[in-house]
């Protein structure tokens, strides 16, 4: 198995270009794990945070593949160590009266939220790593979690400089 590797990509914000970038990692035959798209602070730029598991030397053939692409203006991959990433996950749980007090204390330590509330669930809502997302379903498992919808992540990376002021200095 190869390790997660994450792509800030920044595109032309046109029809058809998640589709191209999508149809590039299929012919190479990589998974993606999470994909997320949405405008930047440019609202002619899009900017797509990919997280694929890859290898070394096909992962290079793809970036340079990708920047190729008539409509990406840019191609950055971004070290864990100097970037910042975040899921969104809603969770349905099974929470009536007897459960809810636990329920609600597990959302309180994981610093997430309650967003809805029935007489035998609540839904709730946690952003962060996948780590902290991924123990906050171990958690809640025994509660009985009914439906999970999660986010893609979003990435970016740390520090004053940023990928769009780099396209200024081309």
């Amino acid at each position: 198995m190869g390790q997660m590797r994450t792509l800030s990509v920044l595109v032309e914000n046109k029809p058809g270009v998640l589709t191209r970038v999508a149809a590039l990692f299929a012919r190479r035959a990589f998974n993606i794990k999470s994909l997320t798209v949405g405008e930047t602070e440019h609202p002619a730029i899009s900017r797509m945070t990919i997280i694929v598991e890859a290898e070394g030397l096909p992962f290079e053939q793809v970036t340079k593949q990708l920047n190729k692409l008539v409509n990406v203006l840019k191609v950055v991959e971004l070290d864990p160590d100097a970037s910042v990433e975040r899921r969104l996950m809603l969770l349905k749980v099974r929470a009536d009266e007897s459960r809810r007090t636990g329920v609600l204390q597990v959302v309180d330590l994981f610093r997430a939220h309650v967003v809805d509330v029935q007489p035998e669930t609540v839904v709730i809502e946690s952003v962060g790593s996948l780590a902290k997302l991924e123990a906050l379903l171990r958690v809640l498992e025994p509660y009985g979690v009914t439906e999970i919808v999660q986010s893609g992540a979003v990435a970016i990376g740390r520090g004053h400089r940023s990928i769009t002021d780099q396209l200024k200095e081309k």
